[in-house]
């Protein structure tokens, strides 16, 4: 490597982390209610609103942006394709159909039983999922993403229908449209779970990589395939399900940030993890607090934000790709 392109990639990095640094300061001090960092020293009630609120939403954006990018990159790793992620691919869908399930036959049940019920239906559903693209013909990749999006779209499309037939379509939008409006102290700290499953993916990277080599290559190396392949398919399911829980179902992230970053990081996932996971949370804090200045003092939903922003990004990726072909 040149040494003009190791310094691109530490401008880019401390780029990255200027740019994260400014939204978590952006993040705290805009909503509705009067507030500034300031305030914290003298005003009660400016503490009040930081630990209640401030503080609990931008927690909630950095960890579901920075585990969404970390479980799209793992997801691409399983199936060998970099076009598809777990809100395409029936993951979100799926988790979406376990909690629907919960409510329906246990409404009283506690937040972290609808969790580990989203988790199981977000496991079968990615499991089926990769059983069939493992059939389809590697010489056609674009295959991959199109039934990842018909996929999603037959689960999502069975989640709608069920919701409108016992009149819980307005919790089913809650559900499959995320937003950060409702995270306030003592609603979102199951989000760390998140957290620990990205620490998972990071020690167990270097298998990952491997992983993403083929089922040949990887026996070849003395790797346990299925055991590595389901640790992956559970990290994904896992993130999803706590999302889709706590915030909803948000778009694009695990699709484009890790295509940016191997990029120009590469793509031994040791080394790009931390990178991947800062900028999925820089993606999500920024829409987030577009969102929010948007229609001030109203709010639009980050998924509503990263729909327009990601797909922007994605038709980029695609446009660079064709040029370079």
């Amino acid at each position: 490597m040149t040494e003009k392109s190791l310094l691109e990639k530490q401008r880019t990095k401390l780029a990255a982390c200027a740019a994260f640094t400014v939204l978590v300061i952006l993040s705290i001090c805009i909503g509705a209610g009067e507030f500034s960092i300031a305030s914290l020293f003298h005003d009660p009630d400016a503490r009040q609103l930081f630990a209640v609120s401030r503080l609990p939403r931008t927690i909630a954006a950095v960890l579901t942006g920075a585990a969404l990018a970390i479980a799209g990159l793992i997801m691409q790793a399983l199936v060998r394709n970099r076009f598809v992620e777990p809100s395409t691919a029936g993951t979100a869908q799926s988790a979406a159909l376990g909690i629907l399930i919960m409510t329906l036959l246990f409404p009283g049940a506690p937040l972290a039983v609808k969790m580990l019920a989203a988790s199981v239906l977000a496991l079968a559903g990615t499991s089926l999922f990769m059983m069939t693209a493992h059939r389809l013909p590697p010489t056609q990749p674009y295959l991959v993403p199109l039934f990842a999006l018909v996929y999603g779209g037959v689960i999502g499309a069975v989640v709608t229908f069920i919701g409108w037939q016992t009149e819980l379509l307005q919790f089913v939008d809650i559900w499959t449209n995320g937003e950060f409006s409702g995270v306030v102290r003592g609603r979102y700290e199951l989000l760390w779970g998140i957290a620990i499953m990205a620490a998972i993916a990071w020690w167990v990277a270097d298998r990952l990589t491997v992983l993403s080599l083929g089922r040949d290559a990887s026996v070849g190396l003395g790797l346990s395939y299925q055991r590595t392949l389901q640790l992956g398919l559970v990290i994904v399911s896992v993130i999803s399900a706590l999302t889709v829980v706590i915030v909803g179902i948000i778009p694009f992230v695990g699709l484009v940030v890790p295509n940016l970053v191997s990029r120009i990081m590469g793509d031994n996932m040791r080394a790009t993890i931390p990178w991947v996971g800062l900028s999925g949370a820089t993606l999500v804090l920024g829409c987030d607090v577009l969102g929010r200045v948007l229609r001030y003092p109203y709010e639009i939903p980050v998924a509503t934000v990263m729909g327009v922003v990601g797909a922007a990004l994605f038709l980029r990726l695609m446009f660079i790709r064709t040029a370079n072909a």
